[in-house]
């Protein structure tokens, strides 16, 4: 595992479902093309996988 992740909103979460909208919102994600660093652990590797189609993820 990389010590942190980039990740990246690329698709608008509009016509998500509202939990789906919650986890794009709790990455601090609110607007598209905004970015983020947040720690590589569990929780936010699965916060992630719930939103996977929403965002783009690299290691840093």
């Amino acid at each position: 595992m990389a010590e942190k992740l980039k990740i990246t909103l690329v698709k608008s979460p509009i016509g998500a479902v509202p939990k789906q909208k919650a986890t794009v919102k709790a990455l601090g994600l609110t607007k598209m093309h905004k970015t983020v660093e947040m720690p590589d652990n569990g929780a936010v590797r699965g916060m992630v996988a719930a939103v996977r189609h929403l965002v783009k993820v690299e290691e840093v």
